[in-house]
């Protein structure tokens, strides 16, 4: 359970990243086309731009690494109980994102919603391994 807890650490570290150079690439350069982008209702960029994309000033992506930064020294150590906590947490703002991109701007993000896989496979093997 403890390897499941360090991977999905990992992963949602490497799509944050990905996104934030998805986000830097798109605002330096407007005719980039990320891989992410399949069409005009399946955009990533589309999500990081909008005005939801950000929260006091900083990409949500950001948030997110930090986030994924401060839950890997608890999966690594087995601390399982503080990674289900701050999984709960991330569950809030999976909900709140998920349902801006889905319901108010009918988008999909493939690299939101890969994060949103993430958060909530942390939430289950979380809970599996701490109670």
């Amino acid at each position: 359970m403890i390897w499941m807890l360090i991977i999905l650490t990992l992963l949602g570290a490497l799509l944050s990243c990905y996104a934030l150079y998805v986000e830097w690439r798109a605002h330096s350069n407007k005719k980039y086309v990320a891989a992410c982008d399949i069409g005009h209702a399946a955009s990533c960029i589309k999500a990081f731009a909008s005005p939801y994309g950000k929260l006091l000033g900083l990409p949500n992506a950001f948030y997110g690494l930090v986030f994924y930064i401060i839950l890997f020294p608890f999966a690594f150590y087995g601390l399982h109980e503080f990674v289900f906590y701050g999984a709960v947490l991330g569950m809030l703002a999976t909900f709140i994102l998920a349902y801006i991109s889905y319901v108010k701007m009918k988008n999909f993000c493939i690299v939101c919603s890969s994060v949103y896989l993430v958060n909530i496979l942390l939430l289950i093997f979380s809970y599996l391994a701490a109670f």
